[in-house]
């Protein structure tokens, strides 16, 4: 049970970050359908970060001597690194949607279709293939926190609570859930958060109280790259060993449904994104998962073809989406390109 929990959470946070990405650019009345291809950029430049650091020679004496809080440290620079590469990126849509007044759902899908392309093109000009990697070692002894790290033996039994969530875990995970608290705060019990919200509801309204919609929808749509971007890197960094290929297995369509799901509202996010990480734990896990603890993993033993497993995310997703997606109530005055003149 504690494999499958540390397991849920690390396929469950990017969701949870990506989707409230969503959620800040839809509420401002911009329709971010470019959440896939944000996270794949964000991704790989947190990864080329990390290892021209590496290639320089940074953190190697952190790494050599233990020090667990430095290397925490250049895991957050690279997180940051990425939340302004996403945010940077997402700059395209906002000025596409605000300025030009484009479609909205074809400016994302245009970013979709450029991300893994720009970011194969500049893989195989750094590295001559078709992933970057870290440039020394993996991604575990670098970033991941272990009993050893913290000063326990191997044999020390930390209790559930702390195997679950001391050993073996990447404090970026936690990193992103005190953000994802800290901003659905801000989105909802803060006076730029209502602002925000009232220019994704009835932004002729706002304007007539003296908010700025272009600004206001430029800030939403940034700060929903800057989240995208920073999801996309976490996910390389937790499920992918810190490496970018151009790819991160529909997440960001993915993290599209969780918001649906969740009604656009960050408290049922939080419980979508733990629901849709469980089954992608399963789908990549299962041969591993022991429910019972008794050392038989049941799910790897029933004879269900691996690509039955595989499949189970994207059908749950289908699924919940067949049934919730009449009830869920998007912001009004999203994909709507805002006019002054109109009332």
């Amino acid at each position: 049970m504690t494999f499958l929990i540390r397991q849920t959470l690390i396929y469950a946070v990017p969701l949870m970050i990506v989707a409230l990405a969503g959620v800040f650019a839809e509420r401002s009345g911009i329709i971010n359908l470019a959440l896939e291809g944000i996270m794949i950029f964000g991704a790989f430049i947190g990864v080329l970060f990390v290892n021209i650091v590496q290639e320089a020679g940074g953190f190697a004496g952190a790494k050599a001597d233990g020090d667990w809080v430095a290397l925490q440290g250049f895991a957050l620079l690279a997180m940051l690194v990425a939340a302004a590469a996403g945010a940077v990126f997402s700059l395209l849509l906002s000025f596409a949607s605000v300025n030009l007044k484009a479609d909205q759902t074809i400016g994302g899908t245009a970013l979709n279709l450029m991300a893994p392309a720009l970011v194969l093109f500049f893989i195989r000009i750094i590295v001559n293939q078709n992933v970057l990697d870290m440039a020394m070692g993996d991604a575990p002894p670098w970033f991941m926190l272990r009993k050893t790290t913290l000063g326990f033996s191997r044999t020390d039994d930390l209790g559930f609570l702390g195997e679950t969530f001391i050993n073996q875990v990447y404090p970026a995970t936690y990193v992103c859930i005190l953000l994802f608290i800290v901003l659905s705060v801000i989105l909802y019990k803060t006076r730029f958060g209502l602002r925000l919200r009232s220019c994704g509801e009835n932004p002729q309204a706002a304007d007539s109280l003296g908010i700025n919609v272009y600004r206001m929808r430029y800030a939403g749509t940034t700060i929903s790259g800057a989240l995208a971007g920073m999801g996309g890197f976490v996910y390389a960094l937790t499920t992918a060993n810190c490496s970018a290929n151009g790819d991160v297995a529909g997440f960001g369509f993915l993290a599209l449904a969780v918001m649906i799901f969740g009604n656009w509202k960050p408290l049922n996010i939080a419980g979508a994104a733990l629901l849709f990480g469980l089954f992608k734990c399963v789908a990549a896990s299962y041969t591993s998962i022991d429910i019972n603890g008794d050392g038989v993993c049941l799910l790897g033993e029933i004879g269900i073809s691996v690509h039955l497993y595989r499949m189970m995310p994207y059908v749950i997703t289908l699924v919940v989406l067949a049934f919730t997606s009449k009830k869920s109530r998007a912001p009004k005055a999203e994909g709507i390109p805002y006019d002054k003149g109109q009332r």
